[in-house]
Order: C-alpha cells, then sequence, then structure tokens
C-alpha cells in the first residue's frame, strides 16, 4: 500500500514504520471458531468493543485454557481506521501466553509503544491514541466475561504515583470531575508528580509504566468522545456513526431476525458494513441451516430487509457473502 493511500502530506511521518506493516499486513486478523478453541481444550472468549466518536470498533476473540486461565489463541476483527487495525493487532500479540489477569495489565499505553520503531518517538499522533485505548479496553471487556463479572469491577489499581501513592484509576477520575487540563492541574488536586517528578513525563530519573501526560491526554481524547457521543440524536438512524449503527442493526437482528432464523434452525452474522451512494449496506453471512438454502436470497432475504426497513431506516441494503 502506498503512503498516500493512508493519509496525506506529512502527516504520514508521524506513523511508525511498524504501524504501517500491521496496517498492510495484520498477523492475527481473523476470528477462531467453537471448533478450534475446542479442540485446543479451551474455552471461546468473544468481546466487542467500540469508540463511538470515530466509529471504529474491535471483536476479539480468546481460546483461553480453563485449568490455566492462559490465553492459548487470539484473534482479531476491526470496523475501523488503520491506526485500530495495527493496535488490534499489536493487543491480540500481547495477550497470546498471559493469563487472563497478565492480559488485564496490559495498557494502552502499552500498545502504543510496542508499535514505536524507537523508545523515544510515538507510533501514531495523539489524535489516534484513542485506537489504542480502544485495544486496551477491549481486552477488559473479554476478561469480564471470561470470569463473569462486570467490566466496571475490573478496577484499575496501578500506582502511578510511587510517591503519593495515587493510582491510576483515582487520576483518571480527577481529571473526569474536574476537566482537568494540565499535569500541573493532576499534582494541584493529587500530589501525583509532587515529590520526585518521575510521573511527570519520559525522561526523569526513573523510568515509569505510566506517565501523567499520557494519562491526561488518553483521557482529555475519551472525554471528548464522550461529548459528541452524548449530542449525537440516540433515535435518529440516519445521525448515528457506523458504531451506532452497527449496534442498531445488531439489536434489531437479535430481536426481531436471529429468533425466526433459528426456528428452522438457521441464523446470520454481519460481516461489514458499508455507506455508498445513501445506502447503508449490511453484508451478512448465512450460518446452520440458511446456508445454501434457496430462499436465502429470496424470501429470507426479503423478510430480512422488509424488517430493518420497519425497524430502522428504508435506506438499507442486505447483501449475502
Amino acid at each position: 500500500m502506498a503512503k498516500n493511500d493512508l493519509i496525506g502530506g506529512s502527516l504520514w511521518e508521524q506513523y511508525s514504520a511498524k504501524v504501517s506493516e500491521r496496517i498492510n499486513n495484520p498477523m492475527h486478523r481473523g476470528e477462531i471458531s467453537e471448533a478450534e478453541a475446542k479442540a485446543l481444550g479451551a474455552r471461546l472468549v468473544v468481546a466487542d468493543w467500540g469508540a463511538e466518536a470515530c466509529g471504529d470498533a474491535v471483536r476479539l476473540y480468546w481460546a483461553v485454557d480453563p485449568k490455566t486461565d492462559r490465553i492459548l489463541a487470539a484473534k482479531f476483527k476491526s470496523f475501523g481506521c488503520g491506526s485500530a487495525i495495527a493496535s488490534s493487532d499489536m493487543m491480540a500479540e500481547l495477550s497470546m501466553g498471559k493469563t487472563v489477569d497478565q492480559a488485564l495489565k496490559i495498557t494502552n499505553i502499552e500498545v502504543e509503544r510496542s508499535l514505536r520503531d524507537n523508545a523515544e518517538t510515538p507510533a501514531i499522533p495523539p489524535q489516534k491514541m484513542h485506537c489504542s485505548v480502544m485495544a486496551y479496553d477491549v481486552i477488559k471487556k473479554a476478561a469480564s466475561i471470561y470470569k463473569g463479572v462486570d467490566m466496571s469491577s475490573l478496577a484499575e489499581e496501578d500506582i502511578v504515583c510511587e510517591c503519593a501513592r495515587v493510582g491510576l484509576r483515582t487520576i483518571k477520575d480527577v481529571i473526569r470531575i474536574n476537566d482537568l487540563k494540565t499535569v500541573e492541574e493532576i499534582t494541584q488536586y493529587t500530589k501525583a508528580g509532587a515529590f520526585c517528578k518521575s510521573c511527570l513525563r519520559p525522561g526523569g530519573h526513573e523510568k515509569r509504566k505510566y506517565y501523567l501526560v499520557d494519562i491526561l491526554r488518553d483521557t482529555r481524547i475519551a472525554m471528548e468522545q464522550e461529548k459528541l457521543f452524548a449530542q449525537a440524536d440516540a433515535d435518529d438512524f440516519a445521525a448515528k456513526n457506523l458504531i451506532q449503527k452497527h449496534r442498531a442493526i445488531e439489536k434489531a437482528l437479535g430481536e426481531k431476525i436471529r429468533p425466526a432464523l433459528a426456528a428452522d434452525g438457521g441464523s446470520l452474522e454481519v460481516v461489514d458494513i458499508r455507506e455508498a451512494e445513501g445506502k447503508v449496506n449490511i453484508y451478512i453471512r448465512y450460518l446452520g441451516a440458511c446456508k445454501g438454502c434457496v430462499s436465502s436470497t429470496k424470501g429470507t432475504l426479503q423478510f430480512i430487509e422488509n424488517m430493518l426497513h420497519q425497524e430502522l431506516a428504508e435506506n438499507i441494503r442486505v447483501i449475502p457473502v
């Protein structure tokens, strides 16, 4: 892929060669089936997560050994930009071989740093950092599914500032609650960074896992995304971004269509969603008894389209693949 196929002008220089390589040749893109997980003696875990503002989404597959809680295989599927693909690919790679609890310690910072060509130069522009945040969050989602707990119960207990004993969750919460915009304000509110100053930014006398400048940046990006999502009209399908449309479509399929197909031993999955020429094209793959059925391209297809028109919008087109 040529540089200008991804981004234009000098912005290309802000992406590492590792990011470019994983955009073009992701090593872990794909899916793990129930049969494949069973062959490994593993439990299949499938988790979805998305970034509301930009429309990126990732689905993470884990095959986990239930005896040791170790992740034997990991794959991902992504709706999103090149940075989301690269971050998701690295996230899957970093999780393999770890236990679920060890994988929970993988942060968005670690994902981004693993994509750097050198330790000093960020792998992606700051405005794309939310892609690694999404990779970080889908790990927590997968872990919560495996453990059978709510995602919010997986508290972030990492200590950012050893001097003041201030944790990661505390810093994020203080930034959000008080709408903080500078590292100096974080120090004022929490005392983090007020003493040896190693946690302020890279380059201090002691290397840290987390730095206040990184936490502030990532939290502010997440806050802006949430603000944009809150402003969106939740009832207007046309006003939704791609990830919101995807969720609405999956909800309609789950409530209105899959139960009817299941009655005859069939089902379907959404392979892709694309918008073009005023149409929302939904690419589906039939499963079970629906595969190869004569009605799948006629009556069943018409039933699915009509139901989605009724529930969501008239400009939806369903395309079997």
